[in-house]
């Protein structure tokens, strides 16, 4: 009897302690690609690694994750064994396989696999030279940037205000307003100042030192601007050497200078391998023809860096590539629509539960931080996208010519202080009145009117 109460005593110190170690870590399996899944002080993080964190606090379970050994996705080998992250999750060496698996009807048979959690097709990465495209009917303004033709049709406008409010300031440009009729009107200050664009002098010139010296700083302006303009131009001619514009699959297709390939042993190869469409047909039977398949994805962006070659591969990839790598565009196409998902065990009732969390992430909004948080553009920062490579010099151009404007008003006034002063002396009257006549009969209307009359009364 003593025997027996030691046995069930055992038993249920035996039990409290399974109940008290708590369920299992799960064994995810997972592979290096960047932004997925990466080293860093010997531990792993990523886009999959954030995932997985988030997966974990709303189902409550543990995992520890380990890299595949083979260093495969997984695929169907000739003598019916699947390798890579599918393989260990057949074989029960891992519970899930978390990484940007493409879902497939071949991997479904033989795995659990959750929603997607992300989606993304097939495209090409390609120098930016060889996707150049074909030249537009207003390409002589692709030297500058929107921003800086707006900016140099508002210094010409505000340039022409500026020369017309100066020769009326001016004493020394229009002495006697009562008399004289002023040369520089509004329209021949913008004839004035776009001749200057022209560099073609419109005469008469302004006789006043501030209207020479808002002359000068417009030449000045107009001169460095050109010099940019051209030299913009002529580097964007060389940079258009290539004959080929590449935008599109069927373009890829329809050309022999550069040629293209994928991996020697993914789905993207198998996309075109077992499709119908002879587009997809035809680029397929040229990859294998020229034996154009790569080892690897790092092969493959370097050989397109090296030029002539297009690499093919999901799109989601692909648009990292052309984030870190400036000199590589990715195409417009964008076909065989799929998603990445995470792979269970065949018959597992988990993987209901982990769909349910990625839709719940999906909904929040979470993935989509994850996507921006890890897909992050060092090209942008950089400043090298755009078409207006040169348009950070000549901000200060502009600034000098906004200068040169104020200078070349303010000394129009100094000498209408000056006249004023000596005026009021003259006249024995208050400096301040004279000078607010003189401003009031240069700018205003009725100065203006009063004019016209003494015009027309010497003429009778």
């Amino acid at each position: 009897m003593k025997a027996r109460l030691g046995v069930v005593a055992c038993a249920a110190v035996l039990m409290a302690a399974v109940c008290h170690a708590g369920p299992q870590a799960l064994s995810i399996t997972s592979i290096k690609q960047e932004p997925y899944t990466m080293s860093k002080d010997n531990q792993l993080e990523g886009y999959c690694m954030d995932l997985l964190a988030e997966l974990a606090k709303k189902l409550g379970f543990k995992y520890n994750v380990h890299l595949v050994k083979d260093g495969a996705y997984g695929h169907l080998d000739e003598r019916g064994h699947w390798n890579g992250m599918i393989g260990e999750v057949i074989r029960g060496e891992a519970d899930l396989a978390v990484a940007p698996l493409t879902l497939t009807a071949a991997r479904e048979k033989v795995v659990e696999l959750s929603k997607p959690f992300m989606s993304t097709g097939i495209s090409f990465i390609i120098r930016k030279e060889a996707a150049a495209e074909q030249p537009e009917l207003f390409g002589f303004l692709s030297p500058f940037s929107t921003e800086t033709w707006v900016g140099i049709l508002v210094a010409y406008l505000v340039t022409a205000v500026c020369i017309c409010i100066v020769a009326r300031l001016s004493p020394c440009e229009w002495s006697e307003p009562d008399t004289e009729d002023n040369s520089f009107t509004l329209l021949h200050s913008l004839w004035y100042t776009a001749g200057a664009l022209a560099l073609q002098g419109a005469g008469p010139h302004p006789k006043a030192f501030s209207g020479r010296v808002i002359s000068a700083i417009w030449w000045f302006f107009v001169v460095v601007l050109l010099a940019s303009y051209f030299a913009n131009m002529s580097a964007m001619q060389q940079s258009d050497k290539p004959h080929v514009s590449i935008q599109t699959f069927e373009d890829l297709a329809n050309q022999d200078v550069i040629e293209y390939g994928t991996l020697s042993v993914s789905s993207s190869l198998a996309f075109f391998k077992n499709s119908k469409n002879p587009l997809y047909r035809r680029i397929y039977e040229n990859m294998e023809r020229r034996k154009s398949f790569v080892s690897s994805v790092d092969e493959g962006v370097r050989r397109a860096q090296e030029g002539n070659y297009a690499f093919i591969g999901e799109s989601v990839s692909l648009d990292l590539t052309v984030s870190r790598y400036c000199n590589l565009v990715r195409g417009s196409d964008v076909i065989g629509m799929r998603g990445y998902s995470i792979a269970g065990s065949l018959g597992s009732s988990f993987m209901k539960n982990l769909s349910v969390a990625i839709l719940q992430l999906s909904e929040s909004g979470e993935l989509d931080f994850l996507r921006n948080k890890w897909w992050a553009s060092r090209c942008l920062v950089q400043g090298e996208s755009g078409s207006d490579p040169h348009s950070h010099s000549l901000k200060g151009l502009f600034v000098v010519l906004g200068l040169g404007l104020g200078i070349s008003v303010l000394l129009a006034l100094l000498e209408l202080i000056s006249k004023s002063r000596r005026g009021a002396k003259e006249q024995k009257k208050n400096c301040c009145s004279v000078l607010s006549a003189e401003l009031s009969q240069r700018l205003g209307t009725s100065g203006a009117q009063r004019t016209q009359e003494t015009t027309e009364k010497s003429k009778a």
